[in-house]
């Protein structure tokens, strides 16, 4: 099964290892791929010239047995050759389990645009939109600003369930609802066809987005049941149309899904313990389209600009980066980050990714389009957020509070929240 086309890897090893390089591929894990593939060409090869062989055999021994000849000598050459043959397909399987091991976690190429770096630190930054605001007082942290405004309860949903579980209340709840019915709505105009999609998937969708083999320790797997609660709709959605070929006329397709996202943050200990920045439960509002493959850039940048037009009818201050090859995702050929302002972070967070993954997932989960000439060829995919709701909430909080602990609604969400255009603390508090 191709992930990489393995004979851009045959034909062009040094571009190709090279560019894997720059995603901290070490060469030697494309030498073995290269090697595993040679051998297991070999010994496809070997085992149907035996199997060839095998069935002249067994035409011989048939012509031979009409004649009434001793076959005896013919029988044995026939039950070695069955011998050689399960030996070889033995090998062929250890062979071929480690080759498609090897070429199922390999990352996707770079596009020649990104930035070539190890980390975070090579990112480079677009554009900045909206002022950072200025405070007369020294702005409250999210956490404590849904506290006392009685609308996020932490405490209570470690208590229910454990660390970075928390309920939303009252405001809190209608606020987060606001928000996403808002950015649907206005995925919704742009031509984006709502969906809701299964919140469990099977291996092989989880497969065809590139989440398994590699990266099984970040999600939550049910027990006893084949089920991966996903960590996005990224994933159902993208596999709406696996092992399906498409006409082109109907390209570009766009969907837009709010779910919950189930992540187990390994690796993330320490980081964000509190508030809504890194939950195990989240709601996102997920963007995914379905390109040919010229239009894809094009259809990025788009999507790029639906996902800034909610930070901007929102009045947040953002910037928008593209992720150097060490810090993009596996799946992705170019990313841009849309990271907002947190004042009392003072810094920029993540708050939407937008990545063209070209037919990286396409060639896993087969995802196909006929052209005008009839000829079968890989889309291109892409996600983005539009928006992650939590950090949403988070930035609305701090941005927009008052001295006296109170928020302002944004005033395009207000008609969302029943014409509500401030969360104040109870008086009775």
């Amino acid at each position: 099964m191709a992930m990489l086309d393995i004979k851009n890897i045959r034909d062009n090893f040094e571009k190709v290892a090279g560019s894997l390089e720059t995603r901290g591929v070490k060469r030697s894990s494309l030498l073995e791929l290269k090697e595993s593939d040679e051998v297991r060409r070999k010994l496809l090869v070997h085992v149907e010239e035996l199997k060839k062989t095998r069935n002249m055999v067994s035409n011989e021994i048939a012509q031979l047995k009409r004649a009434e000849k001793d076959v005896a000598e013919k029988i044995s050459e026939m039950q070695h050759l069955g011998v050689r043959i399960k030996e070889i397909e033995d090998e062929l399987t250890i062979v071929d389990e480690r080759y498609s091991y090897l070429l199922a976690t390999l990352p996707n190429l770079p596009n020649k645009d990104v930035p070539i770096g190890e980390d975070e630190g090579a990112n480079v930054e677009i554009h900045r939109i909206g002022a950072i605001p200025e405070f007369s007082f020294v702005p409250q942290a999210h956490w404590d600003l849904g506290e006392k405004l009685d609308i996020l309860d932490f405490k209570r949903g470690a208590k229910v369930t454990g660390s970075r579980f928390l309920f939303y209340k009252g405001l809190g709840a209608t606020l987060e609802r606001a928000l996403y019915n808002f950015m649907l709505d206005e995925h919704g105009k742009e031509g984006y066809t709502e969906m809701i999609p299964p919140y469990m998937v099977n291996d092989g969708s989880m497969f065809g987005t590139g989440n398994f083999p590699k990266f099984k320790e970040d999600v939550f797997q049910l027990e006893d049941q084949p089920y991966t609660l996903i960590p996005t709709a990224e994933i159902p959605l993208t596999n709406y149309y696996r092992e399906e070929i498409l006409a082109k006329k109907d390209l570009p397709i766009y969907f837009t899904a709010l779910t919950p996202s189930f992540r187990s943050e390994a690796g993330s200990a320490g980081r964000d313990t509190r508030g809504l920045i890194r939950l195990h439960q989240f709601h996102k509002v997920e963007m995914v389209k379905f390109s040919a493959p010229e239009n894809s850039y094009d259809e990025l940048e788009k999507m790029l600009v639906n996902a800034e037009s909610i930070l901007q009818k929102l009045g947040l201050s953002y910037r928008v980066v593209v992720l150097s090859t060490g810090d993009m995702g596996f799946s992705a050929a170019k990313t841009y980050d849309l990271e907002v302002w947190i004042p009392a972070q003072n810094m920029y967070r993540e708050i939407s990714s937008c990545s063209n993954t070209e037919d990286f997932q396409a060639r896993r989960a087969k995802i196909r389009y006929r052209d005008e000439s009839g000829n079968i060829q890989y889309v291109h995919t892409l996600n983005g957020s539009g928006l992650a709701v939590g950090r949403t909430v988070t930035a609305i909080l701090e941005n927009y509070q008052n001295e006296d602990g109170s928020v302002t609604i944004p005033e395009i969400l207000r008609p969302y929240m029943g014409g509500i255009s401030k969360i104040e603390v109870s008086k009775s508090k």
